[in-house]
């Protein structure tokens, strides 16, 4: 289930907000600039190629390019299986910023996204059909956990994609990490 906890960022024991409740993380999040919805499941076979995963959630996708002028959309899928996982976990748990928006929508399976303002720390556990907009220049990370299974559509500004200007600073490693709950 869909998870905010908020810390004080220079204290990764002192949580100030634990929920779970969808519009209680919205509102939180929107008080930083990031955009949180959740849209409906819809029933996707297993090995839906792009085509098919774009064309299921079209309404959508075609409202946020409206909306914020996205160029180009993709879809990434991660499996525990998948032989570069563990140099993608690695590279992505470190702290850095973008020039664009990174916006997710999460087909199926999960991720932490976790985000930092001035004196605050928002962990987000997006899961199927939770769709996360990281401003631009808001300084972030993701941890796909040691076992990644998830199918994301990806909007970009950019045409050439994902580009991470790294910060640096160590602060990611000491924050929790994700660790799937057992089923």
């Amino acid at each position: 289930m869909t998870r905010l906890r908020i810390f004080d960022a220079a204290d990764a024991n002192a949580v100030e907000l634990d929920t779970r409740d969808p519009a209680q993380i919205a509102d939180a999040l929107t008080k930083i600039g990031v955009r949180f919805e959740q849209w409906p499941s819809r029933p996707i076979p297993a090995d839906a190629d792009q085509a098919a995963v774009l064309e299921a959630f079209s309404p959508e996708i075609e409202r946020l390019k409206a909306e914020n002028g996205y160029q180009s959309v993709d879809v990434i899928r991660m499996v525990p299986d998948h032989p570069e996982k563990d140099a993608f976990r690695t590279k992505f748990l470190s702290e850095h910023r973008h020039s664009e928006d990174e916006v997710r929508f999460f087909v199926e399976g999960e991720g932490l996204f976790t985000l930092r303002d001035e004196d605050r720390v928002h962990a987000v556990l997006c899961e199927e059909g939770d769709l996360i907009s990281v401003p631009a220049g808001t300084r972030h990370w993701f941890d796909m956990g040691p076992s990644p299974r998830f199918t994301a559509i990806r909007l970009f500004t950019n045409a050439d994609g994902w580009i991470a200007n790294f910060t640096g600073d160590a602060i990611a490693d000491r924050f929790p990490r994700h660790e799937p709950e057992a089923a």
